[in-house]
């Protein structure tokens, strides 16, 4: 069984710094510099041809939310409260190393997008108006009366 080899991405390869686009909370969106995240690369049981058994196409890739330089101080409060205090992708659905450092980037992006997105806004619970009431007890009258035209027509 081989090792898995482990490396730090660097500035300029597929394995640069990680841009999460804007979204909410994001507005300007976000750079996660290179260094903080970890690739490591591992032999991959998805899909592959005569090679599979010798490549390392697998993918995991950590991020330490808690001591990144990349948030805020309420970005990171937000993103430790819902990712945890690290966060590991992991990708092999492709043959390729590179399509799957790509996918990898791309579902880390995400989390990170999605958690730092702030919550919904809380419904706030509404009354129905007098009115409201009036036409439904109406409607509900008229309905009855109509029901009770259906029944067996009598003698008088």
């Amino acid at each position: 069984m081989s090792r898995p080899v482990e490396r730090t991405a660097r500035h300029g390869e597929p394995g640069g710094d990680l841009h999460v686009t804007s979204g909410p909370g994001l507005p300007r969106g976000l750079v996660i510099p290179a260094h903080e995240l970890v690739e490591q690369f591992s032999r991959s049981s998805g899909p592959g041809g005569q090679s599979v058994n010798t490549t390392d196409s697998k993918v995991e890739l950590r991020f330490d939310v808690a001591s990144s330089v990349a948030f805020s101080d309420q970005q990171r409060s937000r993103a430790l409260d819902r990712l945890g205090p690290l966060v590991v992708v992991t990708a092999s659905e492709h043959r390729s190393q590179h399509r799957n450092r790509v996918a990898a980037r791309t579902r880390l992006a995400d989390r990170v997008r999605e958690a730092l997105a702030p919550p919904p806004a809380t419904r706030v619970p509404t009354k129905p108006s007098r009115g409201a009431k009036r036409r439904r007890v109406d409607s509900k009258v008229r309905r009855g009366q109509l029901k009770a035209l259906r029944g067996r027509v009598r003698d008088s």
